[in-house]
């Protein structure tokens, strides 16, 4: 698939407000949704403070890295290269690396979660916030990845720009999925 040569006229800004309005506003519903169940978790977020604290850092970092990936496979579309064959080198380069830049992240956020803890008194561990990390990561990074490609390709397949729509649908979706996936790990390790 390659780029479509009327991608170039959707710089006006009334196409671009009609296309994006709708989908902000669904995009809105989503995230109050999302906080809603994060209302839902005042009782372990108030517990644990740790986890209160990790909560802005693995949502952000799991929608950065879909960002960042969103980005490239625009590029590769515009450029005239497919994100669709598995024997594309460039494509699995870009997924390993953000594959292997979101566990170091998120290793690291343990890391960190764990000396905040030790300074506030202990009550989580670092197997635990290892543990929640690591795992809580794994998903958001599959996820990324996963909602990075269906955005860049649904956009491009219904003659959409993808600068206009990825990269706000997948940082949205990544970081409520995120979330609620930290959430759901740490109140099933945390007991």
């Amino acid at each position: 698939m390659t780029a479509s040569s009327d991608l170039g006229t959707s710089w006006r800004a009334t196409g671009i407000i009609r296309r994006m309005f709708p989908l902000l506003v669904v995009l809105s519903v989503i995230v109050l949704i999302a906080g809603i169940r994060l209302e839902q978790a005042g009782a372990l977020l108030q517990r644990y403070g740790v986890i209160a604290v990790m909560v802005p850092t693995m949502v952000g970092t799991g929608g950065n890295l879909g960002a960042v990936l969103s980005s490239r496979l625009s590029t590769r579309f515009h450029l005239g290269l497919t994100v669709t064959d598995p024997s594309d080198r460039g494509l699995w380069s870009n997924v390993i690396a953000v594959s292997l830049l979101g566990m170091t992240i998120f290793a690291g956020l343990a890391g960190a979660g764990y000396i905040l803890d030790g300074l506030t008194g202990g009550q989580v561990g670092g197997q635990s916030l290892l543990i929640i990390t690591v795992l809580s990561g794994a998903v958001i990074i599959i996820a990324a990845i996963s909602f990075s490609f269906l955005a860049t390709y649904l956009a491009f397949r219904y003659r959409i720009d993808p600068d206009d729509v990825t990269i706000p649908v997948v940082t949205n979706l990544v970081d409520v999925l995120g979330m609620i996936t930290f959430l759901t790990v740490a109140a099933f390790v945390l007991g």
